[in-house]
């Protein structure tokens, strides 16, 4: 029986121009979004957030997904950043104080995961009767500019709700996938190329 690849199992066709394509041709937006620290807010704040993001879903007229992805926080860089620093500090005492906040920091690690949080909204658009065909270059023109019309809005409605948002672009997407289904080696910092030839 022959293996199947990870790829089969994915829902994902293509991604083309910051746009993901999925095998049944509708397409998705993925629009990247920071958090609020609603705890630290006043109850006047956190009434006004609240009635903002309840008034941005009521005037949604299409379906979202929001996706909220945890993983390992890579220090990586960081560390070796951290390092350099200290072989080309200066100061005797500059450089002390950055070997005892290294090992700091790696001390934190060893004793506790850290982990980051992304928050994802994923944006639909359903292109209807041509499952299994290939989609022509105007349809995609068309789909795109009503997708890219569908995130604005969203964009728009989160800022109110004193978020900032950012749509993924190509690149970002790939890093996004691969990350999710390769957790282990995007923990400790490893990445793989990506060929120019995907990056449009």
């Amino acid at each position: 029986m022959p293996k199947s690849s990870a790829q089969s199992f994915l829902e994902i066709e293509q991604i083309k121009e910051g746009f993901l394509i999925l095998k049944n041709k509708s397409l998705r937006g993925v629009i990247m979004t920071s958090s609020v620290n609603f705890a630290l807010l006043s109850q006047q704040r956190q009434k006004a957030i609240i009635s903002q993001f309840q008034e941005f879903l009521n005037s949604l007229d299409f379906t979202v997904q929001i996706v909220i992805q945890s993983r390992k926080l890579n220090l990586t860089g960081y560390l070796e950043k951290l390092e350099e620093f200290q072989r080309n500090a200066d100061q005797e005492l500059l450089k002390v104080q950055i070997a005892e906040y290294r090992k700091f920091i790696n001390t934190l690690i060893e004793e506790q995961t850290i982990m980051t949080k992304n928050f994802l909204v994923l944006v639909p658009f359903d292109l209807h009767g041509i499952p299994g065909k290939e989609i022509k270059k105007e349809q995609f023109e068309r789909a795109r500019t009503q997708l890219w019309q569908r995130m604005e809005f969203v964009v728009l409605g989160l800022r109110r709700c004193s978020l900032d948002c950012s749509p993924l672009q190509t690149p970002e997407l790939i890093e996004l996938f691969w990350t999710l289904h390769h957790q282990k080696k995007a923990e400790v910092g490893y990445f793989p190329a990506i060929p120019s030839e995907l990056i449009t």
